[in-house]
Protein backbone atom coordinates (compact mmCIF):
# COMPACT_ATOMS: atom_id res chain seq x y z
CA UNK A 1 0.00 0.00 0.00
CA UNK A 2 1.18 3.18 -0.61
CA UNK A 3 1.27 5.94 2.38
CA UNK A 4 3.87 8.21 0.51
CA UNK A 5 2.81 11.41 -1.26
CA UNK A 6 4.90 14.31 -2.00
CA UNK A 7 3.95 18.02 -2.25
CA UNK A 8 5.32 20.02 -5.01
CA UNK A 9 7.44 23.28 -4.19
CA UNK A 10 6.09 26.25 -2.96
CA UNK A 11 8.67 28.83 -4.39
CA UNK A 12 7.79 29.55 -7.96
CA UNK A 13 8.95 27.68 -11.18
CA UNK A 14 11.08 28.90 -13.58
CA UNK A 15 9.05 31.95 -15.53
CA UNK A 16 11.47 33.11 -18.05
CA UNK A 17 12.32 30.17 -20.72
CA UNK A 18 15.37 31.74 -21.40
CA UNK A 19 17.16 28.04 -21.60
CA UNK A 20 19.47 26.43 -24.25
CA UNK A 21 21.33 29.52 -26.23
CA UNK A 22 19.47 32.32 -24.92
CA UNK A 23 20.78 31.82 -21.21
CA UNK A 24 24.36 30.39 -22.42
CA UNK A 25 24.85 34.00 -24.67
CA UNK A 26 24.15 35.82 -20.93
CA UNK A 27 27.47 33.80 -19.59
CA UNK A 28 29.70 34.50 -22.96
CA UNK A 29 28.51 38.32 -23.03
CA UNK A 30 29.83 38.31 -19.72
CA UNK A 31 33.31 36.59 -20.45
CA UNK A 32 33.72 39.48 -23.26
CA UNK A 33 33.18 41.80 -20.81
CA UNK A 34 35.82 40.39 -18.32
CA UNK A 35 38.29 40.02 -21.03
CA UNK A 36 37.83 43.65 -22.16
CA UNK A 37 38.60 44.78 -18.47
CA UNK A 38 41.42 42.82 -18.65
CA UNK A 39 42.78 44.46 -22.25
CA UNK A 40 42.24 48.03 -20.49
CA UNK A 41 44.20 47.01 -17.44
CA UNK A 42 46.98 45.50 -19.67
CA UNK A 43 46.62 48.91 -22.12
CA UNK A 44 47.00 51.19 -19.21
CA UNK A 45 43.68 52.99 -20.12
CA UNK A 46 41.81 51.65 -16.94
CA UNK A 47 43.32 51.38 -13.28
CA UNK A 48 42.15 47.60 -12.76
CA UNK A 49 43.82 45.82 -10.15
CA UNK A 50 41.71 42.90 -10.45
CA UNK A 51 39.15 41.37 -12.21
CA UNK A 52 36.45 39.00 -10.53
CA UNK A 53 34.04 37.06 -11.93
CA UNK A 54 31.66 35.56 -9.88
CA UNK A 55 30.06 32.03 -10.81
CA UNK A 56 27.17 29.53 -9.24
CA UNK A 57 28.00 26.35 -9.22
CA UNK A 58 28.56 24.60 -12.63
CA UNK A 59 28.51 27.99 -14.40
CA UNK A 60 31.28 27.28 -16.74
CA UNK A 61 33.54 29.40 -14.54
CA UNK A 62 36.97 27.07 -15.71
CA UNK A 63 36.25 28.01 -19.20
CA UNK A 64 35.94 31.30 -19.06
CA UNK A 65 39.01 30.82 -16.91
CA UNK A 66 41.13 29.09 -19.79
CA UNK A 67 39.14 31.30 -22.29
CA UNK A 68 40.76 35.02 -20.56
CA UNK A 69 44.25 33.14 -20.06
CA UNK A 70 44.32 32.91 -23.82
CA UNK A 71 43.31 36.17 -24.00
CA UNK A 72 45.62 37.59 -21.60
CA UNK A 73 48.80 35.55 -23.82
CA UNK A 74 47.50 37.14 -27.10
CA UNK A 75 47.95 40.81 -25.23
CA UNK A 76 51.16 42.64 -26.37
CA UNK A 77 51.61 43.80 -22.65
CA UNK A 78 51.71 40.00 -21.41
CA UNK A 79 54.52 37.40 -21.98
CA UNK A 80 53.78 35.70 -18.74
CA UNK A 81 51.06 34.49 -16.53
CA UNK A 82 49.92 32.21 -13.16
CA UNK A 83 47.64 30.33 -12.75
CA UNK A 84 46.84 29.58 -8.70
CA UNK A 85 44.16 27.93 -6.35
CA UNK A 86 44.34 26.64 -2.71
CA UNK A 87 44.40 23.28 -3.49
CA UNK A 88 46.21 20.37 -6.21
CA UNK A 89 43.07 19.44 -6.77
CA UNK A 90 42.06 22.36 -8.44
CA UNK A 91 45.43 23.55 -10.22
CA UNK A 92 46.71 20.00 -11.78
CA UNK A 93 43.50 19.24 -13.88
CA UNK A 94 43.87 22.83 -14.59
CA UNK A 95 47.00 22.77 -15.79
CA UNK A 96 46.22 19.70 -18.22
CA UNK A 97 43.72 21.57 -19.60
CA UNK A 98 45.38 24.72 -20.21
CA UNK A 99 48.46 22.51 -21.96
CA UNK A 100 45.62 21.21 -24.03
CA UNK A 101 44.28 24.37 -25.21
CA UNK A 102 48.31 26.17 -25.84
CA UNK A 103 50.42 23.53 -26.13
CA UNK A 104 52.89 21.64 -24.03
CA UNK A 105 55.62 23.87 -24.13
CA UNK A 106 54.19 26.57 -22.95
CA UNK A 107 52.20 25.45 -19.89
CA UNK A 108 54.34 24.28 -16.42
CA UNK A 109 52.84 22.79 -13.62
CA UNK A 110 55.12 22.93 -10.25
CA UNK A 111 53.96 20.41 -7.66
CA UNK A 112 55.13 19.24 -4.09
CA UNK A 113 57.37 16.20 -4.05
CA UNK A 114 54.34 14.57 -2.24
CA UNK A 115 52.03 15.47 -5.43
CA UNK A 116 54.49 14.57 -8.11
CA UNK A 117 53.54 11.01 -8.76
CA UNK A 118 49.71 12.28 -8.04
CA UNK A 119 49.54 14.33 -11.09
CA UNK A 120 47.84 11.72 -13.95
CA UNK A 121 49.36 10.71 -17.17
CA UNK A 122 46.95 12.61 -19.51
CA UNK A 123 48.03 16.06 -17.69
CA UNK A 124 52.05 14.89 -17.97
CA UNK A 125 51.04 14.63 -22.11
CA UNK A 126 49.56 17.92 -21.80
CA UNK A 127 51.95 20.36 -19.95
CA UNK A 128 55.56 19.84 -18.35
CA UNK A 129 55.45 19.14 -14.84
CA UNK A 130 58.35 19.77 -12.68
CA UNK A 131 58.77 19.91 -8.60
CA UNK A 132 61.78 22.32 -8.73
CA UNK A 133 61.89 25.84 -9.93
CA UNK A 134 65.12 25.53 -11.63
CA UNK A 135 63.67 22.47 -14.06
CA UNK A 136 60.83 25.47 -15.37
CA UNK A 137 61.55 26.17 -18.94
CA UNK A 138 62.70 29.36 -19.62
CA UNK A 139 60.29 29.72 -22.55
CA UNK A 140 57.26 28.58 -19.94
CA UNK A 141 53.90 30.94 -20.50
CA UNK A 142 52.40 29.70 -18.40
CA UNK A 143 52.98 28.68 -14.29
CA UNK A 144 50.66 26.81 -12.48
CA UNK A 145 50.95 25.71 -9.00
CA UNK A 146 48.95 26.30 -5.45
CA UNK A 147 49.34 29.58 -3.52
CA UNK A 148 51.56 27.61 -1.41
CA UNK A 149 54.06 26.45 -4.24
CA UNK A 150 53.99 29.75 -5.46
CA UNK A 151 54.40 31.81 -2.47
CA UNK A 152 57.73 29.43 -1.69
CA UNK A 153 59.03 29.49 -5.17
CA UNK A 154 58.05 32.47 -6.69
CA UNK A 155 61.20 34.51 -5.77
CA UNK A 156 63.52 31.85 -6.64
CA UNK A 157 61.58 31.60 -10.40
CA UNK A 158 61.94 35.42 -10.75
CA UNK A 159 65.24 35.10 -10.20
CA UNK A 160 65.99 32.95 -12.56
CA UNK A 161 63.15 33.27 -15.37
CA UNK A 162 63.14 37.30 -14.63
CA UNK A 163 60.24 39.64 -14.67
CA UNK A 164 57.47 39.56 -16.84
CA UNK A 165 56.66 42.37 -19.51
CA UNK A 166 55.55 44.60 -16.96
CA UNK A 167 58.99 44.67 -15.28
CA UNK A 168 58.78 44.43 -11.61
CA UNK A 169 56.87 41.13 -11.09
CA UNK A 170 57.13 37.58 -12.04
CA UNK A 171 53.57 37.78 -13.82
CA UNK A 172 51.83 40.19 -15.81
CA UNK A 173 48.40 38.75 -14.51
CA UNK A 174 47.90 36.24 -12.15
CA UNK A 175 44.80 33.96 -12.38
CA UNK A 176 43.36 32.75 -9.23
CA UNK A 177 40.73 29.93 -9.62
CA UNK A 178 37.85 29.05 -7.15
CA UNK A 179 39.13 32.68 -5.67
CA UNK A 180 36.00 32.33 -3.05
CA UNK A 181 37.53 29.63 -1.34
CA UNK A 182 40.84 31.02 -1.02
CA UNK A 183 41.16 32.90 2.50
CA UNK A 184 42.84 36.31 2.65
CA UNK A 185 45.96 35.28 4.26
CA UNK A 186 46.57 33.29 1.54
CA UNK A 187 45.81 35.37 -0.96
CA UNK A 188 48.23 37.91 0.71
CA UNK A 189 51.08 35.44 -0.13
CA UNK A 190 50.41 36.03 -3.82
CA UNK A 191 49.12 39.14 -4.40
CA UNK A 192 52.70 40.58 -4.96
CA UNK A 193 53.07 38.19 -8.20
CA UNK A 194 51.46 40.39 -10.56
CA UNK A 195 50.13 43.99 -10.68
CA UNK A 196 46.95 42.39 -12.34
CA UNK A 197 44.95 39.56 -10.53
CA UNK A 198 42.00 37.83 -12.39
CA UNK A 199 39.86 35.91 -9.71
CA UNK A 200 37.05 33.43 -10.75
CA UNK A 201 34.91 31.51 -8.51
CA UNK A 202 31.83 29.77 -6.88
CA UNK A 203 30.73 32.57 -4.36
CA UNK A 204 28.26 29.62 -2.67
CA UNK A 205 31.40 27.07 -2.00
CA UNK A 206 32.83 26.91 1.50
CA UNK A 207 35.80 28.50 3.34
CA UNK A 208 38.57 25.98 3.20
CA UNK A 209 39.05 26.23 6.89
CA UNK A 210 36.89 25.58 10.27
CA UNK A 211 36.11 29.04 10.82
CA UNK A 212 35.88 27.81 14.86
CA UNK A 213 39.56 27.71 14.30
CA UNK A 214 40.15 31.27 13.52
CA UNK A 215 41.95 33.40 16.46
CA UNK A 216 40.28 36.72 15.28
CA UNK A 217 36.92 35.12 16.06
CA UNK A 218 34.41 37.68 16.82
CA UNK A 219 35.85 40.78 15.05
CA UNK A 220 34.93 40.74 11.29
CA UNK A 221 37.84 43.75 10.36
CA UNK A 222 40.88 41.05 10.91
CA UNK A 223 39.36 37.66 9.72
CA UNK A 224 41.74 36.20 7.77
CA UNK A 225 39.88 32.93 6.89
CA UNK A 226 36.74 34.70 4.85
CA UNK A 227 37.27 34.17 1.02
CA UNK A 228 39.81 37.62 -0.26
CA UNK A 229 37.23 38.72 -2.66
CA UNK A 230 35.03 39.40 -0.27
CA UNK A 231 36.77 43.15 0.53
CA UNK A 232 36.61 44.80 -2.51
CA UNK A 233 33.08 45.11 -3.15
CA UNK A 234 33.08 48.37 -3.52
CA UNK A 235 36.93 49.16 -4.58
CA UNK A 236 37.25 51.70 -7.49
CA UNK A 237 40.18 49.70 -8.85
CA UNK A 238 37.92 46.19 -8.73
CA UNK A 239 35.94 45.14 -11.61
CA UNK A 240 33.19 42.27 -11.05
CA UNK A 241 30.20 41.12 -12.98
CA UNK A 242 27.73 37.91 -12.26
CA UNK A 243 27.90 34.59 -14.59
CA UNK A 244 24.22 34.75 -14.82
CA UNK A 245 23.73 30.86 -16.30
CA UNK A 246 24.45 27.35 -15.21
CA UNK A 247 24.93 24.41 -17.15
CA UNK A 248 24.90 21.76 -14.39
CA UNK A 249 21.24 21.70 -13.17
CA UNK A 250 18.03 20.59 -14.16
CA UNK A 251 15.68 23.71 -15.28
CA UNK A 252 13.69 22.02 -12.40
CA UNK A 253 16.35 22.48 -9.92
CA UNK A 254 16.78 26.31 -10.71
CA UNK A 255 14.58 27.74 -7.73
CA UNK A 256 16.49 25.94 -5.33
CA UNK A 257 19.79 27.14 -6.92
CA UNK A 258 18.63 31.02 -6.73
CA UNK A 259 17.27 30.17 -3.29
CA UNK A 260 21.23 30.59 -2.84
CA UNK A 261 22.07 33.08 -4.76
CA UNK A 262 19.55 35.13 -3.65
CA UNK A 263 21.14 38.49 -4.10
CA UNK A 264 21.77 38.37 -7.89
CA UNK A 265 20.02 40.23 -10.61
CA UNK A 266 19.46 37.06 -12.52
CA UNK A 267 20.02 33.14 -12.44
CA UNK A 268 19.23 31.07 -15.50
CA UNK A 269 20.11 27.45 -16.75
CA UNK A 270 20.88 26.11 -20.03
CA UNK A 271 19.15 22.98 -19.52
CA UNK A 272 15.59 23.31 -20.75
CA UNK A 273 12.42 21.46 -18.80
CA UNK A 274 12.66 17.98 -19.29
CA UNK A 275 15.95 17.90 -20.73
CA UNK A 276 16.97 15.60 -18.37
CA UNK A 277 15.43 13.24 -16.00
CA UNK A 278 15.58 9.44 -14.16
CA UNK A 279 13.26 6.80 -15.37
CA UNK A 280 12.84 3.93 -12.94
CA UNK A 281 10.46 1.11 -13.85
CA UNK A 282 10.05 -2.18 -11.68
CA UNK A 283 8.96 -0.48 -8.49
CA UNK A 284 5.74 -0.43 -6.10
CA UNK A 285 4.50 1.33 -3.50
CA UNK A 286 6.65 4.02 -2.07
CA UNK A 287 9.68 3.00 -3.57
CA UNK A 288 7.78 3.80 -6.50
CA UNK A 289 6.29 6.90 -5.50
CA UNK A 290 10.02 8.40 -3.66
CA UNK A 291 11.95 7.84 -6.94
CA UNK A 292 9.50 8.56 -9.60
CA UNK A 293 9.52 11.81 -7.74
CA UNK A 294 13.30 12.76 -7.44
CA UNK A 295 13.24 11.43 -10.85
CA UNK A 296 11.38 14.35 -12.12
CA UNK A 297 14.18 16.52 -11.55
CA UNK A 298 12.70 18.66 -8.77
CA UNK A 299 14.41 18.68 -5.40
CA UNK A 300 13.24 16.26 -2.93
CA UNK A 301 12.86 16.21 0.26
CA UNK A 302 12.06 12.77 2.47
CA UNK A 303 11.10 13.73 6.32
CA UNK A 304 10.84 10.47 8.67
CA UNK A 305 9.05 10.04 11.24
CA UNK A 306 8.97 7.69 14.00
CA UNK A 307 12.94 6.69 14.29
CA UNK A 308 14.39 5.57 16.78
CA UNK A 309 17.12 7.86 19.07
CA UNK A 310 20.07 8.95 17.00
CA UNK A 311 23.84 8.97 18.46
CA UNK A 312 23.93 12.52 17.59
CA UNK A 313 21.77 14.45 15.37
CA UNK A 314 24.10 14.12 12.60
CA UNK A 315 25.13 10.35 13.22
CA UNK A 316 22.07 8.80 12.43
CA UNK A 317 22.51 5.19 11.38
CA UNK A 318 18.59 4.46 12.00
CA UNK A 319 17.99 7.33 9.25
CA UNK A 320 20.73 5.99 7.30
CA UNK A 321 19.06 2.88 7.30
CA UNK A 322 15.92 3.74 6.12
CA UNK A 323 18.10 5.68 3.20
CA UNK A 324 19.47 2.42 2.61
CA UNK A 325 16.35 0.43 2.06
CA UNK A 326 15.01 2.99 -0.54
CA UNK A 327 19.06 2.78 -2.36
CA UNK A 328 18.26 -0.96 -2.25
CA UNK A 329 15.11 -0.44 -4.06
CA UNK A 330 16.50 1.74 -6.72
CA UNK A 331 19.39 -0.31 -7.73
CA UNK A 332 17.56 -3.49 -8.05
CA UNK A 333 15.35 -1.51 -10.31
CA UNK A 334 15.64 -0.96 -13.96
CA UNK A 335 17.18 3.30 -13.51
CA UNK A 336 17.86 4.56 -16.93
CA UNK A 337 19.08 7.71 -17.48
CA UNK A 338 17.86 10.55 -20.09
CA UNK A 339 19.47 13.55 -20.83
CA UNK A 340 20.37 16.22 -23.74
CA UNK A 341 23.74 17.44 -25.18
CA UNK A 342 24.62 20.89 -25.96
CA UNK A 343 27.19 22.68 -28.20
CA UNK A 344 29.75 25.30 -26.52
CA UNK A 345 26.83 27.81 -27.30
CA UNK A 346 24.25 26.11 -25.71
CA UNK A 347 22.49 24.77 -28.33
CA UNK A 348 20.78 21.45 -27.89
CA UNK A 349 22.55 18.92 -29.88
CA UNK A 350 20.41 15.41 -29.38
CA UNK A 351 19.02 13.61 -26.75
CA UNK A 352 20.72 10.46 -24.63
CA UNK A 353 19.58 7.81 -22.83
CA UNK A 354 21.67 5.18 -21.03
CA UNK A 355 20.98 2.81 -18.53
CA UNK A 356 22.04 3.66 -15.23
CA UNK A 357 24.63 0.41 -14.55
CA UNK A 358 25.96 1.34 -17.98
CA UNK A 359 26.61 5.15 -17.47
CA UNK A 360 30.18 6.19 -18.51
CA UNK A 361 32.60 9.19 -17.60
CA UNK A 362 34.47 9.99 -14.35
CA UNK A 363 31.53 11.16 -12.39
CA UNK A 364 29.60 8.54 -10.02
CA UNK A 365 26.09 8.05 -10.69
CA UNK A 366 24.91 8.33 -6.82
CA UNK A 367 26.87 10.46 -4.64
CA UNK A 368 26.02 9.85 -0.74
CA UNK A 369 26.93 13.15 1.42
CA UNK A 370 27.39 13.95 4.77
CA UNK A 371 28.55 16.42 6.86
CA UNK A 372 30.81 14.90 9.85
CA UNK A 373 33.36 12.68 9.35
CA UNK A 374 31.69 9.56 11.19
CA UNK A 375 28.56 10.07 9.34
CA UNK A 376 30.64 9.20 6.42
CA UNK A 377 31.86 6.65 8.11
CA UNK A 378 28.54 4.82 7.89
CA UNK A 379 27.87 6.19 4.90
CA UNK A 380 31.00 4.20 3.40
CA UNK A 381 29.91 1.04 4.74
CA UNK A 382 26.62 1.56 3.51
CA UNK A 383 28.14 2.12 -0.14
CA UNK A 384 30.78 -1.14 0.41
CA UNK A 385 27.40 -3.25 1.42
CA UNK A 386 25.46 -2.21 -1.48
CA UNK A 387 28.33 -1.96 -3.69
CA UNK A 388 29.09 -5.78 -3.26
CA UNK A 389 25.30 -7.34 -2.73
CA UNK A 390 24.87 -5.93 -6.16
CA UNK A 391 28.15 -6.65 -7.78
CA UNK A 392 28.50 -2.12 -9.03
CA UNK A 393 30.89 -1.00 -10.69
CA UNK A 394 33.83 0.80 -8.91
CA UNK A 395 33.27 4.28 -8.15
CA UNK A 396 29.40 3.70 -9.20
CA UNK A 397 28.43 4.72 -6.09
CA UNK A 398 30.08 6.83 -3.36
CA UNK A 399 29.99 8.57 -0.37
CA UNK A 400 31.69 11.55 1.23
CA UNK A 401 31.89 14.74 3.54
CA UNK A 402 30.26 17.57 1.79
CA UNK A 403 33.70 19.49 2.50
CA UNK A 404 35.55 17.27 0.35
CA UNK A 405 32.64 16.97 -2.60
CA UNK A 406 33.22 20.65 -3.51
CA UNK A 407 33.68 21.13 -7.59
CA UNK A 408 32.77 17.22 -7.59
CA UNK A 409 29.74 16.42 -10.17
CA UNK A 410 27.16 13.09 -10.34
CA UNK A 411 24.37 12.31 -11.34
CA UNK A 412 22.11 11.62 -8.68
CA UNK A 413 22.87 13.21 -5.01
CA UNK A 414 21.04 11.53 -1.85
CA UNK A 415 22.14 13.50 1.39
CA UNK A 416 21.11 13.77 4.77
CA UNK A 417 20.05 17.72 5.48
CA UNK A 418 22.19 19.45 7.95
CA UNK A 419 19.78 20.57 10.52
CA UNK A 420 18.13 16.62 10.56
CA UNK A 421 17.64 16.15 14.43
CA UNK A 422 19.09 19.31 15.02
CA UNK A 423 18.17 21.33 19.12
CA UNK A 424 18.89 24.42 17.32
CA UNK A 425 20.80 26.65 14.67
CA UNK A 426 24.37 26.81 15.26
CA UNK A 427 27.33 27.80 12.67
CA UNK A 428 28.27 24.52 11.68
CA UNK A 429 25.01 22.93 10.65
CA UNK A 430 23.47 26.08 9.46
CA UNK A 431 26.48 26.90 6.86
CA UNK A 432 24.55 27.57 3.98
CA UNK A 433 27.53 27.13 1.93
CA UNK A 434 27.90 23.62 3.00
CA UNK A 435 23.96 22.99 1.98
CA UNK A 436 24.84 25.13 -0.98
CA UNK A 437 27.10 22.34 -2.02
CA UNK A 438 25.12 19.67 -1.27
CA UNK A 439 22.19 20.58 -3.55
CA UNK A 440 24.62 21.77 -6.48
CA UNK A 441 26.41 18.67 -7.09
CA UNK A 442 23.96 16.76 -9.25
CA UNK A 443 22.85 17.05 -12.91
CA UNK A 444 19.43 15.10 -12.60
CA UNK A 445 18.22 14.15 -9.30
CA UNK A 446 18.79 15.76 -5.84
CA UNK A 447 17.11 13.72 -2.40
CA UNK A 448 17.54 15.05 0.96
CA UNK A 449 16.81 13.13 3.85
CA UNK A 450 15.95 13.82 7.51
CA UNK A 451 14.15 13.72 10.64
CA UNK A 452 10.69 15.04 10.28
CA UNK A 453 10.72 18.51 12.40
CA UNK A 454 12.31 20.78 10.04
CA UNK A 455 10.04 23.58 10.22
CA UNK A 456 9.29 23.22 13.86
CA UNK A 457 12.99 23.34 14.60
CA UNK A 458 13.23 26.76 12.91
CA UNK A 459 9.72 27.88 14.05
CA UNK A 460 11.56 27.64 17.65
CA UNK A 461 15.18 28.68 16.62
CA UNK A 462 16.11 32.04 18.43
CA UNK A 463 16.67 34.90 15.78
CA UNK A 464 20.32 35.23 14.88
CA UNK A 465 21.32 38.09 13.62
CA UNK A 466 24.19 39.01 10.53
CA UNK A 467 25.69 35.90 8.95
CA UNK A 468 27.75 32.83 10.45
CA UNK A 469 31.21 33.71 10.31
CA UNK A 470 33.95 32.50 8.51
CA UNK A 471 31.20 32.12 5.73
CA UNK A 472 31.77 34.29 2.29
CA UNK A 473 29.28 36.48 0.32
CA UNK A 474 26.10 37.81 1.58
CA UNK A 475 23.92 35.72 3.43
CA UNK A 476 20.29 36.50 5.32
CA UNK A 477 19.14 35.46 8.99
CA UNK A 478 19.81 31.93 9.20
CA UNK A 479 15.99 30.89 10.08
CA UNK A 480 14.91 33.03 6.87
CA UNK A 481 17.16 31.88 4.37
CA UNK A 482 16.29 28.06 5.47
CA UNK A 483 12.56 28.62 5.16
CA UNK A 484 13.14 29.95 1.98
CA UNK A 485 15.44 26.70 0.85
CA UNK A 486 12.69 24.79 1.87
CA UNK A 487 10.28 26.06 -0.28
CA UNK A 488 12.25 24.88 -3.20
CA UNK A 489 11.53 21.48 -2.00
CA UNK A 490 9.14 19.07 -3.23
CA UNK A 491 8.00 17.30 0.54
CA UNK A 492 7.42 14.25 1.42
CA UNK A 493 6.74 12.41 5.19
CA UNK A 494 7.03 8.90 6.27
CA UNK A 495 5.95 7.84 9.15
CA UNK A 496 7.39 4.59 10.87
CA UNK A 497 5.39 4.76 13.89
CA UNK A 498 4.43 1.36 14.83
CA UNK A 499 6.75 -0.73 12.36
CA UNK A 500 10.09 0.18 13.82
Amino acid sequence: MTTLNFTPPSSMADATGAHHASAAIQNLDVVTQAIGALQDALDGHEPHERVLLKAAAGAGKTFALKRMVVEALAHESCTRVGVTAFANKQVIPLAGQLGDQLGRERVCLSVSEAWFDKVPDWVRDKATVVISYKDIPESVEVIIGTTHKLEGSARYMRDRLGNAHNGERLFDVLFVDEAWQLPNHRYAKVSWLAPLIVGVGDVGQLPPLDPSQNPWRGDPGHNPYRAWPEGFGHDPNTWTRELPAVWRPTAEQLPLWRAFYSDWASLTCVAGPGDRALEVDGLSGDAKVLWDQVGTGQPTLLEVDGLPDAEAPDIDQPLLSVLEAYLEDLISAQVTIHGRTYDAHGVPQQSTTVPALEQEGDDPVIAVLATRNAAVDDAFAMVERLTERHRLPDGWIVASTVDSWQGQTNTLTVAVHPLSGASGLDAFNSAFGRLAVTCTRATHGLLLVSRAGLDELLDNAPAVPGTPLGEPGTRELPRQTHRRILKAFSRGQLSLEGTV
